[in-house]
């Protein structure tokens, strides 16, 4: 595999952070539909009442969040390798501008929220890739939900790298689980070998 982009989650994946999402969809009221999917689809008042309800829930995380521990090492080491890497995040712009500030980290691109592509959605995986003239095959997803796996396989990238210590929930979706960004750095560090 030649690597040249590697898309990453924020929330949960980049820096860390407890969102209580069946909490967060019960206040909603959202159901099994997908949050952002959920609320874009209300009108008017309604819409604007519960975003705010949202933005409380993320403002509450984003104040919170710690970087994940070897994140800053593995940014840079796949910057020192020529790799591109990008930030597709649900989350706002306000929010991510913040934690991206906060740490000191650095993205060739940002999508967020406001950008109208969101995960579980590949499109904006596919946003990346033609603005970095990669395909599929040229390109890594480091996240840590289904969300990222789905957005992955709609877009046509097949090395998934997930990190979390509930490997067997991924681990039978096809990829690759690591439990630190230390030893995905390994990963990847042998992929570019």
């Amino acid at each position: 595999m030649v690597l040249r982009a590697v898309i990453f989650d924020l929330d949960g994946t980049v820096v860390e952070n407890s969102y209580d999402w069946p909490l967060i969809k019960r206040t909603l009221g959202s159901g099994d539909t997908p949050i952002l999917e959920y609320l874009y689809g209300l009108k008017g008042p309604e819409r604007e009442l519960k975003l705010a309800v949202l933005e409380k829930f993320e403002a509450e995380q984003t104040a919170r969040a710690v970087l994940r521990p070897g994140m800053d090492e593995l940014l840079e080491m796949l910057r020192g390798r020529g790799v591109r890497t990008a930030l597709v995040t649900n989350n706002s712009q306000k929010n991510t501008e913040a934690l991206v500030g906060r740490f000191g980290l650095r993205f060739d691109l940002v999508l967020t929220r406001e950008s109208g592509l969101w995960k579980p959605s590949g499109a904006a995986f596919r946003r990346i890739m033609r603005e970095f003239g990669a395909g599929p095959e040229e390109c890594a997803v480091v996240g840590d939900t289904k969300y990222d796996l789905a957005a992955a396989a709609e877009a046509g990238v097949g090395a998934v790298f997930i990190i979390t210590d509930n490997a067997a929930e991924f681990t039978a979706a096809g990829a690759v689980v690591c439990r630190s960004a230390g030893e995905l750095k390994q990963k990847f560090e042998a992929l570019l070998e």
